[in-house]
């Protein structure tokens, strides 16, 4: 995949279950432009398995995001992003902010996403996978909850924008 053509100062949420391909697009980017969970839960318990860790990392992201969406900085938030309440979060701070909101769905069938995080080195239970992906808003979704420009990760087009 190559990367998107993000407008400057972006905020792009990527959006799918764990073991999907996320993290692998998101590195397409600087290291600077990403803000991601795993990471924060790393940097707060030296590894990214500890979901106690996560109210810290939640914390840490929307300093970051505060940060970088005040600043006019393109953003990718790299986490699965698959709950509501977590994209509207993300959709606020790039409204307040005026930034562009672009969403990247990763439509990844559940058999794949399974395969793939079977082979991770955190591999995620699947009970967990499956709800993940249950979870998966459409791109109609998408758009009526406010994102500007959702990217579907399987062809890299651009769906229609409202």
């Amino acid at each position: 995949m190559s990367p998107l053509d993000l407008p400057a100062g972006a905020l792009c949420a990527l959006i799918g279950p764990p073991g999907c391909g996320k993290t692998t697009f998101a590195a397409q980017w600087p290291d600077s432009w990403r803000i991601s969970l795993d990471a924060y839960r790393k940097a707060a318990s030296d590894t990214e398995k500890d979901l106690t860790a996560t109210t810290v990392a939640v914390q840490v992201q929307g300093l970051f995001l505060e940060a970088r969406m005040a600043r006019g900085r393109t953003t990718i938030a790299d986490s699965t992003n698959v709950a509501l309440p977590d994209r509207a979060g993300l959709l606020a701070r790039a409204r307040y902010w005026q930034r562009p909101a672009v969403a990247v769905l990763f439509d990844v069938p559940l058999a794949t996403v399974e395969a793939q995080n079977a082979a991770r080195d955190r591999v995620v239970p699947v009970h967990v996978v499956r709800d993940f992906h249950r979870q998966m808003p459409t791109v109609d979704q998408l758009h009526t909850e406010g994102w500007t420009t959702v990217h579907l990760a399987s062809a890299l087009t651009t769906s229609s924008t409202r």
